[in-house]
């Protein structure tokens, strides 16, 4: 098993998994929702969210870890309790304990612990934001990533009401229009190899 370290607060990370022996992690729509509302619960409150994509056996999330001043913690609590890789593990046990009962399975769903690479630079940030989102053309699931349900990609373009951190992704390119043409070119994921971990 890998020797991570845990998620330090204030981080940019891009964290992923697999299912385990590269099994699905969603088979049908409702699989995709229930884990993005599990999310919501466990990681929005702790982390600021600028790009995902969840694929039939894997999944991408672009995050920066809040810092402790960031974060309601009540004055019973001191800071040194305040365990970002914690609320992974929560997310991660509560979605495998739902999906084996409705599947009738039993044991480990995803892949070892979940990979986590810290991101350190603007460039890094915005290339890997576009690398996300291909995602699914990537792999041959749809021939144009832009209409794949399962990411971030239209959140971040619309206007609709959303928990990502919109407005910052698209200060990190310029404009909305912007964030769009850079999302018409073709990234070299060798500029990146570093940073996308073991799909």
């Amino acid at each position: 098993m890998k020797n991570l370290l845990p998620l330090q607060p204030g981080v940019y990370y891009h964290i992923f998994n697999r299912g385990n022996n590269r099994e699905n992690l969603f088979n049908e729509n409702q699989n995709y929702l229930y884990f993005l509302q599990l999310y919501s619960s466990h990681i929005h409150p702790i982390a600021d969210t600028f790009a995902y994509c969840l694929l039939p056996n894997h999944f991408h999330f672009l995050l920066r870890i809040k810092t402790t001043e960031e974060i309601s913690i009540s004055k019973s609590k001191n800071q040194h309790e305040f365990r970002p890789s914690q609320n992974f593990s929560n997310f991660f046990n509560g979605y495998t304990k739902a999906f084996n009962k409705i599947y009738q399975r039993s044991g480990s769903l995803f892949q070892d612990r979940f990979g986590r690479i810290p991101i350190t630079s603007e460039t890094h940030f915005i290339q890997l934001v576009f690398y996300i989102h291909f995602n699914p053309q990537k792999h041959g699931l749809v021939n144009d990533f832009r209409k794949w349900t399962w990411s971030s990609y239209q959140a971040l373009c619309g206007n609709q009401p959303s928990k990502l951190a919109r407005d910052e992704v698209i200060r990190w390119f310029g404009s909305v229009e912007q964030f769009e043409n850079f999302h018409r070119s073709k990234v070299d994921d060798s500029a990146i190899r570093d940073f996308i971990g073991d799909e």
